[in-house]
């Protein structure tokens, strides 16, 4: 049993992602006619919704969902200050497909003082 917020949105278009929305640990994407770019929240503003005990090691989970029907509207996931991507294999695996219903999983985990690296997981 966990205690879950309900999921988050995001309408048409490119967007900055709230820290608030990736703690909801659900978004759901609606790019709409074109691709759209979903930056991460800086890491600063990450960490100031984060409790001040997060420590180095400590990560969170996130899904974003394509809810789009358009083939062309591509999610792509990219990164704000404070964050890298995990490795070169991961690199070009930070897209989200147009098929409605199609998702990614990610692992943000906190590296050090004021940066955190994204995995896709699943």
């Amino acid at each position: 049993f966990i205690n879950a917020n309900a999921p988050a949105t995001v309408a048409a278009g490119d967007a900055t992602l709230t820290a608030a929305q990736l703690l909801t640990s659900i978004i759901i994407g609606s790019p709409g006619t074109s691709a759209a770019a979903y930056t991460l929240p800086t890491v600063a503003n990450l960490e100031a919704a984060l409790p001040s005990i997060v420590k180095v090691g400590a990560a969170i989970d996130f899904t974003i969902i394509n809810a789009n029907g358009s083939s062309s509207g591509v999610i792509t996931v990219t990164t704000n200050t404070g964050w890298t991507i995990g490795s070169a294999g991961i690199q070009g695996l930070m897209t989200i497909a147009a098929t409605a219903g199609t998702s990614q999983r990610y692992r943000a985990r906190k590296t050090g003082t004021g940066t955190w690296t994204l995995y896709r997981v699943a």
